[in-house]
């Protein structure tokens, strides 16, 4: 059903088939995501590796009504791009022996946003140093994400998050 439901908005991927890497590591119910469909045009993602279905379509959501549209309102340009700093990785949440949501492909981690004008959005230099317009649009798409996914992290939770925004489907309502 979940692939039913990406396929139904229009965005670009292909499935991938199960691994278990052991030691709670794993790529299950995974796609491999090549562009995310916006309201007038393909957003294309870049750096993203698997993803796990569920998470996939949150972060489409996401990408169109949350990331596209506040950059359409607040900056005047759609989103050409996303800029991930990827996605599946076997590794534990920093500083503990507890596997991270990246561990089960559950997770995203966000660098940047490419407008179709040409202007790059980023998180690390842009979050506190852009102007008042690009300063709100990173707040308003960590907040709309915040809605969505039920742990956000961004510059103001720890330095580790000072140049992205982490999402993920797990957690219950942790945004910071």
């Amino acid at each position: 059903m979940c692939l039913a439901a990406i396929t139904e908005t229009g965005s670009r991927y292909s499935p991938l088939p199960d691994e278990y890497k052991g030691n709670g590591c794993a790529i299950a119910r995974a796609i491999q995501l090549s562009a995310v469909r916006g309201d007038a045009s393909d957003l294309g993602i870049s750096n993203i590796g698997p993803v796990q279905c569920e998470t996939a379509k949150i972060f489409i959501a996401w990408a169109r009504f949350g990331v596209d549209r506040a950059a359409r309102k607040i900056l005047g340009s759609p989103v050409n791009r996303i800029e991930t700093m990827g996605s599946y990785s076997c590794r534990n949440v920093a500083g503990t022996s507890r596997r991270s949501a990246h561990a089960t492909a559950q997770a995203i981690d966000i660098g940047a946003f490419v407008l179709e004008d040409g202007r790059r959005i980023d998180v690390y230099g842009d979050w506190s140093g852009g102007t008042r317009e690009e300063r709100e649009f990173l707040r308003v798409v960590h907040n709309s994400a915040c809605r969505r996914f039920g742990t956000v992290l961004g510059p103001d939770y720890n330095s580790d998050h000072r140049d992205h925004f982490h999402v993920e489907i797990g957690g219950r309502g942790f945004c910071r």
